[in-house]
């Protein structure tokens, strides 16, 4: 089976859908399915099989992405499309006018991975327009593309029901996109810490992942200034990059937390980020917009721990209570939980090795093999409704 997936977003831009589409591409192969892409190009990224980049021009305001040519776009995925069995939809820009216009004219089957919730993001990048403006047209305008398609998936249960909720018929499915738990397992923590200037016994908090205003950062930050009272030698690290880094940096300043919280930027995520998590005792995590969450079981394969509030896509990883510890969305109460994990480090011993197990049920390769699976049933039901029409048309 061959699959054209195509995104407004790729690598090397990271984010996590981005990674998402790397991960499931890389496994699918081993599910029996081939995939292409076509992928913004951002600068003199080399060829490679399988991958069309398209150019575009930088979103203003956002120099890390692109905003891509719409008739090149188009043009790329038609062609790309010629030969495939099924076009995945990644992101909601240009890629998916392209992606579905090429699916009508070649009659396959059309999904998309809905991976973020612009109802609540929009609102960080248009402060001056009004927030239900905002939600309503975000509303509408995912209703709108989902119901043109032959599916949705969706990476948790809380995204399945607020789209539900927007009135979309469209079939969805619940699908995370996994993880590959071996990649952060055997992370050097000891030599991360060294290589920072970060002793052994010092405590370490970590947070990974997209530093923007809609992760709630600054949350974090003021967590970790109420948890100094009782761990005065606490350690925050914000590993990643983003729009939101210039401001909270001045917030760190004006705080006088520059001892206790850092900014690392991107890490290399085959060796620099699994060190990075090994290195740390607890990661922290307080979005209340995540789709998915995939860094906390990142950090569980590492062996450490979670401390996260359960809300949107956090809520089904969380569930089950297994390696981790979910604290109230409020800033002294996170901070109430992070003293705590760390004056009682021996109570919560157990959660290391607790996570390592969980993560395993969120592997990539049963990700993939769920959905190639899915991929399948979809071309199946499509032919079956194309014979259908047909044969009704020839009565």
């Amino acid at each position: 089976m061959r699959v054209l997936m195509v995104s407004d977003v790729y690598f090397p831009r990271i984010n996590g859908v981005s990674t998402s589409i790397e991960t499931f591409r890389r496994r699918l192969a081993g599910a029996g399915v081939e995939v292409r892409l076509v992928v913004p190009r951002y600068g003199d990224e080399g060829d490679e099989p399988g991958i069309v980049r398209v150019g575009g021009r930088p979103v203003p305001g956002d120099a890390e992405d692109r905003l891509l040519r719409w008739r090149e776009m188009h043009r790329a995925v038609a062609a790309a499309a010629a030969d495939c069995d099924l076009i995945h939809i990644q992101t909601p820009f240009v890629a998916h006018y392209a992606g579905l216009a090429a699916a009508r004219r070649l009659e396959l089957p059309a999904l998309a991975t809905y991976h973020t919730l612009f109802e609540e993001y929009l609102q960080h990048y248009a402060p001056l327009v009004p927030a239900g403006w905002l939600r309503g047209a975000a509303r509408l305008l995912s209703r709108r593309q989902c119901n043109a398609l032959d599916g949705v998936v969706v990476p948790s249960s809380a995204m399945r029901e607020r789209l539900q909720d927007y009135g979309v018929q469209a079939p969805l499915r619940v699908l995370p996109t996994g993880i590959p738990v071996e990649r952060f397992a055997g992370g050097d923590g000891e030599a991360f810490r060294a290589a920072h200037g970060i002793p052994a016994e010092r405590p370490l908090a970590l947070y990974v992942g997209r530093v923007a205003h809609e992760k709630n950062i600054g949350f974090l930050i003021d967590a970790v200034q109420r948890a100094l009272a009782a761990v005065p030698d606490l350690l925050l690290l914000i590993a990643g990059e983003g729009p939101a880094r210039a401001e909270l940096q001045r917030r760190v300043d004006a705080l006088e937390l520059k001892r206790s919280v850092r900014f690392l930027g991107y890490l290399d995520r085959t060796r620099g980020l699994p060190d990075c998590y090994a290195a740390a005792d607890l990661f922290v995590f307080a979005s209340r917009t995540e789709t998915q969450g995939l860094v906390l079981i990142e950090a569980m394969a590492a062996g450490t721990p979670v401390l996260a509030l359960s809300a949107m896509g956090t809520a089904d990883i969380l569930a089950p209570r297994k390696g981790c510890l979910v604290a109230p969305d409020d800033s002294q109460a996170f901070a109430n939980a992070l003293a705590h994990f760390f004056v009682h480090r021996q109570a919560w011993a157990h959660l290391g090795a607790e996570a390592r197990a969980y993560a395993q049920t969120w592997s990539d390769e049963v990700m993939a093999e769920l959905l190639a699976s899915h991929y399948r049933t979809l071309r199946r039901d499509h032919r079956a409704r194309t014979a259908e029409t047909v044969a009704v048309a020839g009565l």
